[in-house]
């Protein structure tokens, strides 16, 4: 890939002149000719300042779509005309996901292919990051994310339920917003899917989370059922994570979206929609997931 694309690639994620500087071994004054010199080729600006802050332009985020495309093909094509035959097929999924929902195809996958694989399991901010800079081949996610910016398809829509003790007031009923008052809530970390999701619910209602009595953060679902198994406060979670420990209780709530989609992404104009297809790719069949229509400017 060219070097002026890699440093404005490297500044779309620091969004920093001096540590992009930094990461490229260049100085700052070099970094900003090698910007200005590609707004010239494109006679557009790709960056600018709002006060004393950095913004990417929307051309900006055009350019930045279509380097991540090249850089990912070019080291694509560099490890076929290299013969390097076992690839390391790079996942991503958010801990929904990777916890429970792709045991069977993880169980396929290393049957019948001969690739080696790597599965990272992160929340939805780290992996959007990892993928738009070419460190994982696809992903897998629940919750929001700028869906133009990629190719992606629907793996499965799943309900969204409350988590209670068993024995709690609110196992087995629905219940209004307004009951939510005081209690305690166990919730996962800010990038989270699952607490995205939750928070745009509460939001909607005209609540946030001051509507519990206390919040904890806790970036692992297994200590989170523990506590809710105690009775020690309820949280919301996928039905598959609901439904992975028979001690817990389940709820829903008035007016809640009860159902969301997990999609799977990839960059776009890339070859990493081969991997999926071989991924998702159903035993003795060729069937695949059907791709979502997304408008882009491409």
């Amino acid at each position: 890939m060219e070097t002026r694309l890699k440093t404005f690639l490297s500044l779309c994620e620091t969004m920093n002149y001096r540590r992009t500087a930094e990461l490229v071994n260049l100085t700052q004054p070099a970094v900003t000719k090698q910007i200005q010199s590609l707004e010239e080729e494109y006679s557009t600006k790709l960056f600018e300042y709002k006060g004393r802050i950095l913004h990417i332009t929307d051309d900006g985020l055009l350019l930045k779509q279509f380097a991540q495309s090249q850089f990912y093909n070019e080291a694509e094509l560099f490890r076929r005309l290299r013969r390097i035959e076992k690839r390391v097929l790079r996942i991503g999924a958010t801990k929904s996901i990777g916890d429970s929902v792709l045991d069977g195809f993880l169980e396929r996958y290393l049957k019948h292919e001969d690739h080696n694989l790597s599965l990272l399991v992160a929340n939805t901010t780290e992996l959007l990051a990892l993928l738009e800079t070419a460190r994982l081949d696809f992903i897998v996610v629940e919750g929001l994310f700028e869906k133009k910016k990629y190719d992606v398809r629907l793996m499965q829509r799943e309900r969204f339920v409350g988590l209670c003790a068993k024995g709690h007031p609110f196992e087995g009923k629905t219940i209004a917003f307004e009951d939510l008052r005081q209690q305690n809530l166990f919730v996962r970390e800010s990038g989270s899917g699952t607490r995205n999701i939750f928070e745009r619910e509460l939001e909607s209602h005209g609540y946030d989370l001051s509507l519990f009595n206390r919040v904890t953060v806790l970036s692992s679902f297994q200590p989170l059922k523990k506590l809710v198994s105690k009775g020690l406060g309820i949280s919301f979670v996928y039905q598959s994570i609901a439904h992975s420990d028979e001690n817990l209780g389940r709820f829903t709530v008035e007016n809640m979206v009860d159902e969301h989609e997990f999609s799977i992404i990839w960059l776009k104009n890339t070859t990493a929609s081969q991997f999926v297809d071989a991924f998702f790719k159903k035993e003795g069949s060729c069937e695949i997931p059907d791709k979502i229509s997304i408008l882009s400017k491409l």
